[in-house]
């Protein structure tokens, strides 16, 4: 079986060598009239249209007092050879009486480049695709941006063998972007972004899998809350990302990170909640915290980070005055942090009243092995002293028995 892709390589060539050909018969499409465009590094021709044929002419270049070193007047046309940008301005060809018969401004640059193209998707219904010149053309651009569905059903195919085409849109509003609207998640897509100057053209094909993509857009409505009566705990809660549908199948997790303003490392929680408590804040500390978000499967990538929010946990009036003691020993601890780069482990976690359970769980667990240890020992202990007092009870009878045989007769009766 034949793959469409060769198929398809010689439409889009035909397609862009028309487009290349029509710019440049037609260069009023590209801007006013009377416009001439020229590759530098190129011959130059500029035709003077006005004039009749074997008639003398003259050239003339504006805001300046000659032409270009090197032009050469052939047959009523000017010729620029090797021609540059410095080049470019406006030419005027004038007859014998020096009136004007024709007049061009020529514009030089460059063949389009390759563009670099990259894409993201948002959510699972739509992906949108950015693009940049790879070369500065000095020349006005047109980009023709179109895409191919490559995972096809049974029934897809049998309608399209050469699969489902059709325009990645242009929003004016934001240049050099595209957005392919109701694809899908499990499927891969063939974007072609061509770019266009009258000069010429070139293509970029790019295949994209929806899952590889995908990038949700930061959650939103961050907010964090001191919790009243709990010095080192802070209320967080968010939302999901307005441009992420609400809907069962696709879930997002997310990522916390916080740390005391005056800190340089952060501490990482993740979560599939949309509120996480941080239960080992600094009391009295303002703090900063951010949230990001991924697909709940892993698929693609985490998003941008939130906008920050901050707030400050809620002081014990208990232990307000032998904290104020040792406030400064901890700013200046953490002040000395060395470490820049993001602490990707979380603070240890745990309650002064977690660890006492916790001990005196282990406590009485001890408790208990120790007295079963006893209990069994004594039995033990009982077992052994019960089998020695059987023993004894025979060995007392053999000896009775052994003096009797050994006395007389006479004595015995």
């Amino acid at each position: 079986m034949r793959s469409p892709i060769p198929g398809l390589g010689r439409v889009m060539v035909f397609l862009t060598a028309a487009l290349a050909s029509t710019s440049l018969a037609v260069p009023e499409g590209w801007g006013e009239e009377g416009v001439q465009y020229g590759q530098v590094g190129t011959d130059v021709t500029l035709l003077c249209t006005g004039a009749h044929a074997g008639a003398a002419v003259q050239w003339r270049r504006a805001d300046a007092a000659a032409l270009p070193e090197g032009s050469v007047i052939h047959q009523g046309t000017l010729v620029l050879p090797q021609a540059s940008l410095a080049t470019m301005g406006a030419y005027s060809c004038h007859g014998e009486d020096g009136g004007l018969l024709h007049a061009v401004s020529l514009r030089m640059g460059y063949l389009p480049g390759v563009p670099f193209v990259s894409c993201r998707a948002s959510d699972y219904e739509n992906f949108s695709c950015s693009w940049t010149s790879s070369v500065e053309t000095f020349l006005p651009t047109r980009y023709i941006t179109t895409y191919r569905k490559k995972s096809l059903t049974g029934e897809e195919k049998r309608r399209n063998k050469n699969g489902h085409m059709g325009p990645c849109l242009q929003d004016p509003s934001r240049p050099g972007t595209c957005t392919v609207h109701g694809s899908e998640f499990w499927s891969s897509y063939r974007l072609n972004i061509t770019e266009v100057n009258p000069l010429g053209s070139s293509f970029r094909l790019l295949d994209v899998t929806m899952q590889a993509i995908i990038k949700p857009d930061p959650p939103e409505g961050l907010v964090v809350e001191p919790i009243p009566l709990a010095p080192r705990r802070l209320l967080v809660s968010w939302r999901y990302p307005s441009s992420w549908p609400k809907e069962p199948h696709f879930q997002l997790r997310f990522r916390l990170q916080y740390r005391p303003v005056i800190h340089r490392s952060w501490s990482v929680v993740e979560t599939v909640n949309l509120s996480e408590v941080i239960t080992d804040a600094f009391a009295g500390l303002e703090h900063v915290v951010q949230v990001s978000a991924k697909d709940f499967l892993d698929a693609g990538n985490w998003s941008e980070w939130s906008a920050e929010a901050r707030a400050t946990p809620a002081r014990d009036l208990v232990t307000t005055a032998s904290e104020e003691t040792t406030t400064d020993t901890s700013l200046e601890s953490l002040a000395e942090e060395p470490s820049q780069a993001p602490n990707p482990e979380p603070i240890n976690r745990s309650e002064p009243l977690e660890k006492t359970a916790v001990l005196v769980s282990l406590g009485v667990f001890a408790f208990f092995v120790l007295a079963a240890v006893l209990i069994v020992t004594i039995l033990i202990w009982l077992r052994v002293r019960k089998h020695g007092n059987d023993k004894t009870k025979p060995h007392s009878f053999l000896v009775a028995a052994t003096h009797l045989k050994a006395l007389p007769k006479a004595q015995i009766l």
